[in-house]
Formats: structure tokens, sequence, C-alpha cells
């Protein structure tokens, strides 16, 4: 198994790297660090984000930089102010145990005046975003004559982003014998462009197309309307309830409304886009990383720099044009051998750029529907029965006021407090799905009603009930009737649909001949409970449709008969 000193790291490097939980290279960094090591040529490595592209240049970078001179001697390149920040606290995490050694992060939105003092203190490696670098050469303050290693990370977005003036007025400053080492995600015309105009004699590595955890992604695509996708965004969201994502938008505005509707109903989410100031901007990202927010929306920029391992959900509600673009969101989930799920949210006009990517990245989506209000509700049941199971009870502080709280509720039977309880909690998601529809397309129909009777797994057996909304039932009480007629909580209960005077639901088929036997002993409000095993779900009895038909041919007669009788009074 290579490690990192087999490749050329010394003994500093390796010890910090080591103390970072990393101990063999990837396939970027086997590539890259005994090459930038050993030699002065330039490099043009192509690399996704998750791949260690950082240590990739990072350690070579500070291995050699000589402590002697306190004047920059490597400078980085990035687009984002959360990128740069996010690469400085790598490099100081890499040199911890390199005594001496000085790096400076320079972005936009801070005092620059702070920044000019700590370069005019020493410094021996600056990581910056295009534009304030730019300010501080007009300035004078940041000489590059001396530099000999310059590194443009992500130099694709930076190129899109409209860097290029401010790439070519840093780059012409620089050492003509400089090293240059340029990492993008994608070869543009415009990467290409920039280096033949700054590269000599460059060394390609190209790493695998997608990124390291890629493996334990599953790309999950969910094909609605457009004018349905935020709502399927937001049962996504219900459906997983201990989610941790971002969500990607093509543009700040949609990062705005889609946030703004969220937090106005009440979800854990926040956006980040350009018009935040960096102070702003800095209370979203710590918010997130330290998961005071569940749900982060953003664009693809905006994310830029965010390295966080824990995140559960990338979800595309946006598509990029460039398939590499979601190779590379992707990429944010499934890090550090945990398993994660990316989601396209699409529509039928999109099935070019869904081909383009499964065969460009590799990958084969799963196509799934989007959840129903009674799978959305079934979920966040569940997940609040496991908070109550697992809460932990102070004695001492709840102790003086159980008197009063079991005098107060004397009056309820054990299961009326269980439900009232539940539902002081869940009655929003109970209220919101209660008559919701599904958001499926014809042919998605279609799938699901040729797979009707089976869930993770397991045979579902259908059922009808005589009590139904006309009764005031709702999807919590039949799951309750379930469970007390099973006198368990862990059954497994496929679809609930309420019509007027009855209710069909679906359940685990290994518990039909108990669930048949025990439900006579089951009431609900008093009424006595009938079970009948229906052959498909319908809304309305037949009977009442046959006379609504026969309604509607008659008046469609008599309306017929009345205008022909106008008709012919007007020609009298």
């Amino acid at each position: 198994m290579t490690k990192f000193k087999d490749i050329g790291v010394n003994k500093e490097l390796c010890k910090a790297v080591k103390e970072m939980g990393f101990e063999t290279p990837t396939e970027v960094q086997n590539e890259s660090i005994p090459f930038l090591i050993s030699h002065d040529r330039d490099l043009i490595s192509l690399a996704q984000t998750g791949t260690g592209k950082t240590a990739a240049f990072g350690l070579p970078v500070i291995q050699k930089i000589d402590l002697n001179n306190k004047y920059v001697q490597a400078i980085i390149l990035c687009p984002t102010r959360e990128l740069c920040i996010q690469i400085c606290k790598d490099l100081e995490a890499y040199s911890k145990y390199v005594s001496g050694l000085k790096i400076l992060s320079v972005y936009g939105g801070t005092n620059i005046e702070t920044q000019i003092k700590s370069l005019k203190k020493g410094i021996h490696i600056v990581v910056g975003t295009p534009g304030r670098t730019k300010d501080l050469i007009k300035r004078k303050v940041l000489k590059l004559e001396l530099v000999d290693k310059v590194v443009l990370d992500e130099a694709d977005e930076m190129l899109s982003m409209g860097f290029k003036d401010d790439l070519d007025f840093i780059l012409d400053r620089t050492n003509s014998k400089r090293q240059t080492m340029l990492f993008s995600a994608t070869i543009s015309k415009e990467v290409k462009s920039i280096s033949k105009k700054y590269m000599k004699d460059a060394k390609e590595i190209a790493v695998s197309k997608v990124n390291s955890g890629a493996k334990n992604i599953e790309h999950h695509i969910y094909n609605v309307s457009s004018r349905n996708k935020y709502e399927a965004l937001k049962r996504i969201a219900d459906y997983n309830p201990n989610i941790y994502g971002i969500v990607f938008c093509r543009t700040k505005r949609h990062t705005k409304d889609i946030a703004n509707k969220f937090m106005a109903e009440g979800y854990n989410a926040d956006a980040i886009h350009g018009d935040l100031s960096q102070n702003q901007r800095d209370e979203v990202m710590q918010r997130f990383r330290d998961k005071s927010l569940q749900m982060l929306i953003a664009t693809d920029v905006a994310a830029r720099g965010l390295d966080v391992d824990d995140i559960t959900h990338v979800i595309n509600y946006s598509l990029p044009d460039d398939p590499e673009v979601y190779i590379h969101r992707s990429g944010r989930t499934a890090r550090a051998g945990k398993s994660g799920i990316s989601i396209a949210i699409s529509n039928d006009s999109e099935k070019r750029k869904i081909k383009s990517i499964e065969k460009k990245g590799g990958i084969k989506f799963v196509n799934k529907e989007v959840p129903t209000g009674n799978e959305i509700c079934s979920n966040q049941l569940y997940k609040l029965i496991d908070k109550i199971e697992n809460v932990e009870v102070d004695e001492e502080q709840i102790k003086p006021f159980l008197d009063n709280i079991y005098k107060k509720l004397e009056w309820l039977n054990r299961e009326e407090l269980i439900k009232r309880f539940v539902s002081a909690e869940f009655n929003r998601f109970l209220k919101y799905y209660k008559e919701s529809n599904k958001l499926t397309s014809k042919k998605s129909k279609d799938k699901r009603n040729s797979k009707r009777g089976s869930s993770n797994g397991k045979t579902l057996t259908a059922f009808s009930i005589n009590v139904g909304r006309k009764h005031r039932a709702t999807p919590l009480d039949i799951i309750s009737i379930v469970n007390r007629t099973l006198k368990s909580n862990s059954i497994e209960i496929g679809k609930i649909e309420l019509s007027r005077y009855q209710t069909f639901f679906e359940i685990d088929e290994s518990y039909k001949d108990e669930f048949i036997k025990n439900i006579r002993k089951i009431d609900f409000k008093g009424n006595d409970l009938i079970l009948g095993e229906p052959t498909e779900f319908e809304d309305k009895p037949p009977r009442r449709k046959k006379e609504r038909r026969s309604r509607n041919k008659k008046s469609s007669s008599r309306n017929s008969s009345r205008k022909r009788k106008k008709k012919k009074s007007r020609f009298k």
C-alpha cells in the first residue's frame, strides 16, 4: 500500500497529514505529488471535487518553500472567497509542523488594510481570488516578480465567471521562469487558450472522471412538470426527515425564491448567493457546516469551497448544461467513504441532458416517483416516535411538574393521550398532505400500477375499511388502527387513500391472517370496523358515479331541447 512518504512527502508534512486521517494518497495525489516535488515543469491536472487536489498541489508547494526568504514565493488563485478560505485552512493544517511558514488568504468583502499589513510583514504563500489579488498588485503591495510557483485552481470556473482579464493581468506580472500548475474539472476552449498562452511543455494528468466517492452515490431522477418542481422538492425534503443537503439552482434569483419559500413554510434552510455581504455569506456557511441548517440552496459558484463530509443529498433543482458539472455537484456527497444520494428533478424536455450525463459520467439514473402524502406522513410519524422514544428525561427537573401534569391529563386514556401528543407536532404534515395529489406523469403512473403490492422487497396486501373522511378519519388514525390490531408499531404500511365513507390501505402480507382475526376487537370512535379486500383503489363508490352520469345526461338533454326551442322561436 502506497503511503505519502513513498511519493516523496517529507516527515513534517506526513505527520500532519496522518493526524488529519489520511493514510494513502488519492489517484490525483499519487500522480501529481512526485512529479511536482522532483520537477519544475508545468502541470495540467483534470480532477473533480473530492479527489484531494488541494493536497496534490499544496503539499509540494509547501515542501519547496524557502523559509529563510520572507517574500511571496507561491500564489494560488481560485474563483470564490469560500474556496480561498478553505484552501488556506487546508494548507495551514498540512504545515502544522513546518515552523515559520506564513500563509495568507486575500479576497474581497473584507478589510484590505488588514491584508496589506500582513503582506508587509512577510508572507510565503498567498491564496487569493483574482479580483482582490489584482487590486493588491495595483497598489504595489503584492509583488510577484520573485514568485516561482503559480497554481490556478478551478481554472474552468474562474474563466466562466469572467476572470480572464484579471488572470492575464496577474500572470503577466509573474516570473517568466515560474512553474504553473493548472487544476480544472473540465478542459474548455478558454482553459486550453490560457494553458497555451502561459504554460510550456506541460505534463497532463487526467484522473477518473467521476470522483472517488462516486461508487457510493445513488443517482435518482424525479420526472415532473416544470410547474411542480418546487412541490417535488418540498416532498423529497419531507420524505427524508434527516436530510442534510445542497440544492443546486441555475441562478441566484432561483436560490432566493426557493429559500424564501422554504423558510416561510418553516424549513431549516437558507441560501448562499452573490447579493449577500461577506459576513452574511460566512454566517450562512458556518451554520451549514455546524448543521444548524439542514438544507443549503446555492448556485455552483457560491458552493465552491464548501468542504463538508456528511452531506446526505445533492439535489439538482436545475440540471446543468454541462454533464461534467453534474458529476462535480454529485461529488459533494458520499465523501470519506460514506454513501449519498444525488437527485435530478427534471422533465421530459431534458431527456437528452440525462442521457448525456449517464454516458459521460458512467452512471445510471434510477427512476423514482415523488413521495405521496401518505408516504411522507408515515416517515415523519416514525421519526417523531423515534425522537420521543430516545429523548433523555431529566427526572430531577421534571419531577416538580408531574403531579399537575397527571391531574390535567387524567381524563384521557392511554390511546387518546398518545394520539394527542403525537398530533401536537405532527398535524402540520397531516393537514398539508391530507388530500394531496400524486406528482407523476402518465408513464410513471403506469409503472406504479404494475408494481402495486410491493414495498422495500416486502409483498403488501390491500384492504378497505368502513371509515373515511366523513368519520373524520386521518392517515394517522389508520396507522393507529393497524398498530392496535397487530400490537406493534413496526409493521410495513403501504399506501393509504381516504374517500368519503371508506379507506383503502396496504399492509405487509405476512400479517394478513392475524390482522383479519384481530380487527373485530377494534373500534373507531364507537364504529365497528368492517374489512373488505379491494381490487383497486377508488375515491368514490361506483353507484354514485353512475347516478351522477345519469343526472348529467338528463340535464344535458334538457339543455339541448331548450336550445332547439329557442332556435325555432327566432325564425317564426
